[in-house]
């Protein structure tokens, strides 16, 4: 067990409406998204003594938005360079603080203009004139690892068609999500490729908008029982890995199931951070809840219902994951005993256990 395993709860969650085209500031999300957080866990914003957030120089800095709160005495604060990667390790970052008594109540956020600002399947290394050859932006990476996972394990696109059909069922019920309408294999079909084998209906929804967190080590709430971060051959330059398919999940599922002494068995809501489709088997299998054997018939039979029961990425929004870790705290509440939520952007990435 982790020294912090059990001294930090998600005391609060918040978020804005996601848009396409939210007309606001970033800031104006963020700090809606953060007094929303600090509202459920019945404090006010004077409370918090720590600030915490990630992006890609797409956000506001948090002593900004802790300036726009008022929070006068601001104790540790820091900006996390870096995307999905950071949307389960943060919550190792903010347990970390109360376990060593630098903050009692930590914010987290993560805000953006994700659709109507800077987008991230994009280029972002210079203007698209500029590349000869390599992989464009982060669609044609994963769509490469996609490729060959699907040689690998004989999954199709009908099994791809089943992750986002059962995406858009789950969000149906989910006011916050842009993508609640069904997803017939016909429709799936006819959307266009962005790079083979992903489809645009394989990729997850840009979203303008805000989620936050309140994190303490004084209130109740689901507890943060184990948090890793971690890699493999590749890392940042996934296309040149040993194996490509083989993502954060098949590095760091062995040192969370060691670092939180439970087992795959014990999780009752899977989170897994689904920005293609293809990622979501990826998982499964890898964090052992679904046997590499039994996938296709599991998808097609839709027996992952109860993964990202609000749709995910590919239906919700993306707020860079933030969002799963909510819907992983809303799970909790409604009666759910342990939670999984992942953040990744290739061989690195980071997980967590959230129990009751």
């Amino acid at each position: 067990m982790q020294p912090f395993a059990g001294r930090a709860a998600v005391a609060g969650i918040g978020m804005t409406a996601l848009t396409r085209e939210s007309g606001r500031t970033v800031l104006d999300q963020a700090i809606e998204a953060c007094r929303a957080a600090c509202a459920d866990a019945g404090l006010v914003p004077a409370e918090v003594d720590a600030v915490l957030s990630y992006h890609m120089n797409d956000s506001v800095p948090v002593v900004q938005v802790a300036r726009a709160l008022r929070i006068e005495r601001l104790g540790w604060h820091n900006d996390i360079a870096g995307g999905g990667t950071q949307a389960a390790s943060i919550l190792g970052d903010a347990a970390l603080l109360i376990h060593a008594g630098l903050a009692r109540n930590v914010l987290v956020y993560r805000a953006l203009n994700g659709r109507s600002g800077r987008r991230m399947n994009t280029v972002s290394t210079g203007p698209q004139e500029r590349f000869t050859y390599g992989m464009a932006g982060p669609i044609p990476l994963f769509a490469l690892a996609a490729t060959r996972y699907l040689y690998d394990t004989g999954l199709t696109e009908e099994h791809l068609h089943a992750v986002v059909a059962q995406s858009r069922a789950n969000a149906k019920a989910n006011p916050r999500a842009l993508r609640r309408g069904p997803m017939e294999l016909g429709d799936y079909l006819a959307r266009p490729y962005v790079c083979t084998p992903l489809r645009t209906a394989d990729c997850c929804q840009e979203a303008d908008g805000a989620c936050a967190l309140l994190v303490s080590g004084v209130l109740g709430g689901p507890r943060v029982r184990a948090v890793v971060r971690g890699g493999g051959p590749g890392c940042s330059a996934m296309d040149r890995a040993p194996d490509v398919t083989e993502v954060f999940s098949a590095y760091v599922a062995p040192i969370l199931w060691e670092a939180s002494g439970m087992r795959p068995s014990d999780v009752d809501a899977a989170l897994p951070y689904d920005a293609y489709s293809w990622l979501v088997p990826r998982q499964l299998e890898d964090f052992g809840l679904v046997e590499r054997a039994d996938l296709g018939a599991y998808l097609l039979e839709r027996r992952h219902a109860w993964v990202n029961p609000h749709g995910g990425l590919l239906s919700e929004g993306y707020v860079h994951g933030l969002n799963n870790v909510a819907q992983a705290v809303r799970e909790l509440r409604a009666g759910r005993e342990a939670a999984l939520v992942t953040g990744f952007g290739g061989s690195y990435g980071s997980a967590a256990i959230l129990t009751s």
